[in-house]
C-alpha cells in the first residue's frame, strides 16, 4: 500500500498540530495491565501521523499531544500522551 501524507510543520510559533482522518475512530483500553488500542482504518492513520509529526528534527524533546475523549479517543477511553523523548 502506498499512501501520501501531508503533515504540518512545526515551528516555535505555532507549535504542534494535530493531523486527523476524516471518520478516525480510536478507543485505548487497560486489559488485564496491558493497553489495548482500537482504532478503524482512519484512526490507524491518524495515530501514525501525531507520530510523524512528532518525529519531526524541528520538534523539541518533551513535546506531545495529549488523547482523551474530549478531544481525539472515543468515550470511556483511557487518556494517552505522546511525546518526543
Amino acid at each position: 500500500m502506498n499512501l501520501e501524507i501531508n503533515l504540518p510543520t512545526y515551528t516555535e510559533e505555532l507549535g504542534l498540530q494535530a493531523s486527523w482522518e476524516p471518520g478516525f475512530e480510536i478507543a485505548v483500553q487497560v486489559v488485564a495491565n496491558e493497553i489495548v488500542i482500537r482504532a478503524n482504518k482512519q484512526g490507524l492513520i491518524s495515530l501514525a501521523k501525531q507520530l510523524l509529526i512528532l518525529a519531526q528534527d524541528e520538534v523539541p524533546k518533551g513535546a506531545h499531544f495529549h488523547l482523551d475523549e474530549t478531544n481525539s479517543l472515543e468515550m470511556n477511553a483511557v487518556p494517552m500522551i505522546l511525546e518526543k523523548r
